[in-house]
Order: structure tokens, then sequence, then C-alpha cells
């Protein structure tokens, strides 16, 4: 809802003249800012985490080499029920490392915050982001190959 209001405002010559300001939400006109999520940030990188570890716990993949499609032989194995997971439990990695990129970049994550502050915000939520999707996905891809 976008709210209208006066404000005076003094120019240059001393007098007072009256500007019109536009309020974006109901707190603004009262002088409040909107309340800094703490978690501001890590969206993508909790709720995308959360997804894929559900779907992990869903699929059950391999996590011994007993379990996969190729024990006992030779060649290559997968360590999921399905051969085409393989392919797309890696995208879905990768398009959650994106995710998380993306936010970084979003202003709205950096809500007044100060240029130190949101730097380490975002290496923490990449960095995070990177080591989990690198550790998961290297085991799974090289389990059974």
């Amino acid at each position: 809802m976008i709210i209208t209001g006066r404000s005076a405002v003094i120019d240059g010559s001393g007098t007072r003249s009256r500007e019109t300001t536009i309020f974006f939400f109901e707190g603004e006109r009262a002088g409040l800012s909107k309340h800094r999520s703490p978690l501001a940030g890590f969206w993508a990188l909790l709720v995308g985490g959360a997804l894929l570890t559900v779907l992990t716990v869903a699929l059950q993949p391999a996590t011994d080499v007993r379990g996969c499609s190729n024990y006992g032989g030779n060649g290559n194995g997968t360590a999921f029920d399905d051969d085409s997971w393989d392919l797309l439990y890696h995208l879905l990695l990768l398009a959650w490392l994106l995710a998380v990129v993306v936010e970084q970049l979003l202003p709205v994550t950096w809500n007044g915050r100060k240029a130190g502050p949101i730097v380490a915000r975002a290496l923490l939520a990449l960095m995070t982001a990177v080591a989990a999707s690198c550790y998961v996905g290297f085991k799974l891809l090289l389990l059974c190959h």
C-alpha cells in the first residue's frame, strides 16, 4: 500500500516549503523502519538445504559400496535406484548453489547492514553451501564408479 504525506523542507533561502513524500509501508509514516531479519541472506541456504535433505532421505541412495547397483561386478553403477537421478540430483545441487548466490546479490538481504557484515554473511552462506554440496555430490558421484 502506498501512503502519501507532506513533509516540511527548508530550501536554500530559509523558507519552509511543503514537499510530498511517498511511503511504501505503513510503519514508515510513523518514522519506524522495517525490522531486520537475522535470517536475511540465509533463506535459500536453509530452505534449499532442508528440501535437498528431504529429497535425499526419500531417494535412499546407497551409502556403502555394497549398496551400489554394480556391487560384485564391473562397470559403472549408480547410488540411486534410477539412473537418471545421478544427473538430476547434481543439477539440483548446482541450482541450490545458484539460488544462494542470487540471494546474496539481492539488496533486500543487505537491509541496512554495513559492508563488513554483508560480505561476512555472504561468505558464510556461500562456503556452507559449497562445502555441503561438494561433500554430498562427490560422495554420491564417486561411490559406485
